[in-house]
């Protein structure tokens, strides 16, 4: 129940739209009792009133009906009121509470991270924040209305008899309190269930999905579905598990009411108070009672939803209350202006539950200078990419210091650092959106930019479109827009998949030359790509990065004799480093690489 409090504190931001609401709810419940009593007392006054001529002529008809009119109205008012505030408020307090869950998620690190499925995140921000929504709509709501509703049913019939009004209000109190505990209870288990058996399901589906491609390659198609089915068939008994208890409560309860009204019929024949005839009175009493039960009806379900939502929140607190591994000095003015790389004794583990885990990294120090080209050669998972991770900050090394521009990288901002390197990626990932959305996000000079009016902002938007068709010829894309004056505009979809392999390195390489930062850094920019391509790729990197510092990963010898450095490693170390030429002349093992991979 603790992990609800951070998430019900978040509620005083909309605090006048959920007291409105409240407000509404109660108006409406009200509304409801006095309808319902207010005809019963009409229609048995009205028949006491005909049995004889006198009372006839002197009962006042018009009053009652109009008192029955004006309830009418209100309650169809208050009623649509009462689920435009409610709803009105939990969108805010949902997209309040994405909002906050994305601004505690995004500081994260990959090793807050790690062991994470994607699916499992996108079900928590989703599915497990959607089910919050039952907090205020299905919970305090009903609650408090009912609550006031009741005091205020108490004071009313208390003025005609307090006998009645205690027992009437105390049963229902009774009610108020027990049946919600009850089937908090009941539905605890079922109602983990439920959440549980539908993030495994979400997860399931979205693996499937993303996976398609290569679960129809190896024909297990048939595997996944069946396995889909069963986490579908899992989710669906656990709903059923829900929906018996729900039936169950709604059952009870109405037992529970219709015990209570009978009572109350029971007691208030003998007569209620003097002053009114006990007919007219017994039939007020007796229908305010029979109406009760619409306040009572939502809050013997609404607490088997607060299993689920205690189970969401802890959840989602699991995943946002993690402290960030790596901390940027936001206070820091310092930026990266030359490009200067120094690795002072890197020593790399990555976290794990087996205590033999293997070091990646091992005591590992390079200097770079400002404008240096330098090649990291190796073989797989000798700490290639994880070096690379370390200098862009991804995660943090276990012993050793890195320094950037003579500063420790500790000492820049997360701005710095983003703005002071240039990555390209073993896998360049396309956004579902246009061709320029997809350019221009390394553009933060043109994102960040405000403008004064559109015309402004069209004039801007037109020179940097020149830009970046300029850059689309440089690095060989210009067949996505010649003949197409609308080319930049264009919908490339979930992961550019109408766009080919190469093309989609093309636009990771047009990002680098637009983000124009003092130090490159490539992770297999080539991988995938024929010869011909690779060399027109790689000769329009080193034509960018002539006055800047490149740090590349690489596989293949492609134009590796332009390289300043090249630093050989062999499990977690460098085994030798210095130029092409040298290290032919004193390593057999990079000579004979270097046949090999151009012969």
């Amino acid at each position: 129940m603790k992990s609800l409090l951070p998430f019900i504190r978040l509620f005083k931001a909309q605090w006048k739209m959920m007291f409105i609401g409240l407000l509404l709810s109660v108006t409406v419940l009200l509304a409801g009792l006095g309808l319902l009593g207010l005809s019963g007392w009409f229609l048995s006054a009205s028949a006491v009133a005909g049995l004889t001529l006198v009372t006839t002529q002197a009962f006042n008809y018009f009053t009652p009906a109009g008192g029955v009119r004006f309830l009418s109205i209100l309650r169809t008012a208050s009623r649509y009121g009462e689920r435009l505030t409610t709803h009105q408020a939990t969108f805010k307090l949902l997209t309040q509470l994405r909002v906050w869950a994305w601004q505690k998620l995004l500081p994260l690190s990959a090793s807050n991270m790690q062991g994470k499925r994607q699916g499992e995140i996108l079900n928590r921000l989703v599915s497990d924040i959607d089910t919050l929504d039952h907090l205020y709509l299905r919970l305090l709501t009903p609650l408090l209305s009912a609550f006031f509703v009741l005091i205020g049913v108490f004071f009313f019939v208390a003025w005609f008899d307090l006998q009645i009004a205690i027992i009437l209000c105390s049963s229902l109190l009774a009610l108020w309190l027990i049946l919600p505990v009850i089937f908090y209870y009941l539905g605890r288990k079922p109602g983990v269930e439920q959440l549980h058996n539908k993030r495994h399901y979400r997860i399931q589906l979205l693996s499937f999905i993303q996976g398609y491609a290569e679960i129809s390659l190896f024909s297990a198609t048939e595997r996944f579905r069946i396995q889909l089915e069963q986490a579908e068939q899992r989710l669906l008994t656990s709903q059923q598990s829900m929906a018996n208890i729900m039936a169950f409560s709604q059952a009870l309860l109405i037992l529970s009411h219709g015990l209570i009204v009978t009572i109350i019929l029971y007691i208030a024949s003998s007569g209620v108070g003097s002053a009114q005839p006990p007919g007219a009175i017994l039939a007020m009493i007796g229908f305010i009672a029979l109406a009760s039960i619409e306040m009572l009806l939502p809050i013997a379900g609404a607490f088997q939803h607060l299993s689920s939502c205690a189970s969401a929140a802890s959840r989602i607190q699991a995943l946002i209350n993690q402290k960030p591994d790596i901390v940027f000095n936001e206070s820091s003015k310092e930026v990266i202006t030359q490009g200067t790389l120094k690795l002072n004794n890197i020593n790399f583990t990555y976290p794990s539950d087996n205590q033999s885990n293997q070091a990646i990294l091992n005591n590992v120090s390079l200097n770079i200078s400002a404008g240096e080209k330098v090649a990291l050669l190796g073989k797989t998972g000798c700490g290639k990419s994880t070096l690379l991770s370390l200098i862009t900050r991804e995660w943090l090394p276990d012993s050793g210091s890195i320094e950037i521009d003579n500063h420790a990288i500790e000492d820049y901002s997360q701005m710095a650092i983003t703005s002071g390197l240039s990555v390209v990626s073993q896998r360049v990932y396309i956004f579902s959106a246009t061709l320029r959305d997809n350019l221009t996000l390394a553009q933060t000079h043109i994102t960040q930019q405000n403008f004064k009016n559109a015309a402004e902002q069209k004039a801007a938007r037109d020179i940097n479109d020149k830009v970046l068709l300029s850059i689309l010829k440089k690095v060989g894309l210009q067949a996505l827009y010649e003949n197409n004056e609308h080319a930049l505009d264009t919908w490339l979809g979930e992961g550019g998949r109408q766009l080919s392999g190469g093309e989609q390195r093309r636009i990771g390489v047009a990002r680098a030359i637009l983000h124009d930062a003092p130090i490159l850094l490539l992770d297999e920019p080539t991988e995938g790509l024929d010869k011909r391509t690779e060399r027109e790729i790689l000769k329009l990197l080193f034509d960018f990065a002539e006055h800047k510092t490149m740090v590349m990963i690489t596989h293949r010898l492609t134009a590796i004799d332009k390289m300043d450095q090249i630093y050989l490693i062999e499990q977690g170390a460098f085994r030798n480093n210095g130029t092409h030429q040298q290290l032919l002349e004193v390593d057999s093992y990079y000579a004979s690489l270097y046949s090999q991979l151009t012969s």
